[in-house]
């Protein structure tokens, strides 16, 4: 959804549902079963404020609010971005390629794709240019949605994306970002998709959150549907992104204890569109995935609270690496 600093942000966007054929059997025992686990220990969350679950021995919570951002108050409120590691967009930089490290997912490409540009309000000329998505022509990007007092998605994302990148990277894999402060405004999503492409990524995720309505709440992830347009071919995709997608929409829903969304997917927490640039042009196994909706206050609080973020960072770690372990 477009933010500007000087207005308030354009009515919400609801995601479109694209041909959903999900394996409902596949996700639903393992990411209701926790979702159900997590309200028998916790309460109604009518009745109850949002509650988070502690965080690993040792795991930081600091987070950072965007520019423009309004103040506001939480009780682990976004307050510094965590430690970077090496520069972003280059990786990890230890010898023996692919990062050279050890431990489980030694060897293996994680492309991480922050969702939005900080900057991106600022350039909304150069954004609102049309790129090939192979479907169709479409923005560059967006600037992306916000919380009603201005915490923004693209520093949500930038700070989840760093919290993701520290968890996998501990793991031995060498994580690579398409964007980290590095730039005045994008990529478009044409280059997001080229950036996973050229590195030879083993798995691709692009991290978001939504605005859609109030009460719209909980997460998804979203598939690649078979698209063979232009430039545009999922097929050989399709079937390792889907595996990837179910692998994070299960451990996302055990790590943050977020229900799947009530809003898109049917439940299942998964949506299958071909709309999407950074999916279209793929031609790596790839997912996005809606962490929440920051419309919506009760998720907003979740979102704007650095514990949740870090579970939610844990949950993508935990998923990406059930899939790369195979």
């Amino acid at each position: 959804m477009s933010y500007d600093e000087n207005q308030p942000p354009a009515p919400p966007r609801r995601p479109g549902r694209g041909n959903l054929t999900i394996a409902v059997a596949a996700l639903v025992p393992t990411a209701l079963a926790g979702w159900l686990v997590w309200q028998a220990m916790n309460g109604s969350e009518e009745n109850e404020p949002p509650r988070v679950l502690p965080l690993p021995s040792g795991q930081t919570t600091a987070g950072k609010p965007g520019p423009g951002a309004s103040s506001h108050t939480d009780s682990a409120s976004p307050s510094a971005s965590p430690s970077a590691s090496p520069s972003a967009s280059k990786g990890s930089q230890e010898p023996g390629g692919k990062g050279g490290a050890s431990g489980p997912l030694a060897g293996k490409v994680v492309v991480v794709d922050p969702g939005h540009n900080p900057g991106n309000f600022r350039h909304t000329t150069e954004i609102n240019k049309l790129v090939d998505i192979g479907t169709n022509r479409k923005e560059c990007d967006t600037t992306g949605t916000s919380t009603n007092d201005g915490y923004t998605e693209a520093e949500f994302t930038r700070d989840v994306s760093q919290r993701l990148r520290t968890l996998l990277e501990k793991q031995g894999a060498t994580v690579k970002f398409t964007h980290d402060n590095d730039r005045p405004f994008g990529p478009c999503v044409d280059e997001r998709a080229r950036i996973g492409n050229k590195a030879k990524a083993d798995a691709v995720i692009s991290i978001h959150a939504d605005g859609a309505g109030v009460g719209d709440r909980g997460f998804h992830v979203i598939l690649p549907a078979l698209v063979k347009a232009g430039a545009a071919d999922t097929a050989k995709i399709v079937g390792p992104s889907r595996e990837l997608g179910e692998r994070i929409a299960g451990r996302f829903v055990r790590a943050t204890g977020s229900a799947p969304s009530n809003y898109v997917g049917d439940g299942t927490g998964l949506d299958v569109r071909k709309d999407l640039g950074g999916l279209n042009l793929s031609t790596v196994p790839k997912v996005f995935i809606e962490c929440g909706n920051m419309r919506d206050p009760k998720d907003a609080a979740l979102l704007k609270s650095s514990a949740w973020r870090q579970q939610a960072a844990l949950g993508m770690a935990e998923g990406i690496a059930g899939y790369l372990k195979g």
